[in-house]
């Protein structure tokens, strides 16, 4: 299935940022069956942290840096973890409507953002946003098992998104 095939490379992504201690989140932006940027999560240690760089932000300026030209409506966005807020928005903002995700963020996750209920920026926005939720979930979850098992790792530990990660089967 195409959707399992991009997922994988999000996947990739989220295994590099698992390697390097960061929070397991990838992100791929695929055109028609092309992936065209790539992001991972950077800087979710607490000697470097920042909310800036979630993988799908990531991978938006790696698209904007090397396919600036591109329709951006016609973009699927590939995330390990279900976008929060910030990016989700932030995607909407840049024309991109079809998300596909693995892992439901129960913390802060902004697809179920009511866009009808906000502004008219984003109210004109809701009849064309595409969500596919839980593409190879399990790996994802994995993933973050992984990460909030470990004591080394100090991004969200004890939150409610760690609990809940922690209690799926």
């Amino acid at each position: 299935m195409q959707h399992e095939t991009f997922m994988r490379l999000a996947l990739q992504q989220a295994q590099q940022a698992l390697t390097c201690k960061e929070f397991p989140v990838g992100a791929v932006i695929v055109a028609g069956n092309e992936p065209v940027a790539f992001g991972r999560r950077a800087n979710s240690r607490s000697e470097t942290a920042n909310e800036l760089d979630h993988a799908e932000i990531v991978a938006l300026r790696d698209l904007l840096a090397r396919r600036p030209d591109i329709a951006r409506d016609t973009l699927t966005v590939y995330s390990t973890m279900e976008p929060c807020l910030m990016c989700y928005s932030t995607m909407l903002l840049n024309g991109i409507r079809t998300f596909v995700y693995g892992y439901e963020d129960a913390m802060g996750g902004g697809t179920g953002l009511q866009l009808a209920h906000l502004t008219p920026l984003y109210q004109a926005m809701e009849t064309e946003v595409h969500i596919l939720p839980h593409v190879l979930r399990q790996e994802s979850l994995d993933l973050f098992k992984t990460f909030f098992s470990s004591p080394e790792n100090n991004y969200w530990q004890n939150s409610q998104l760690a609990d809940y990660t922690l209690a799926q089967p």
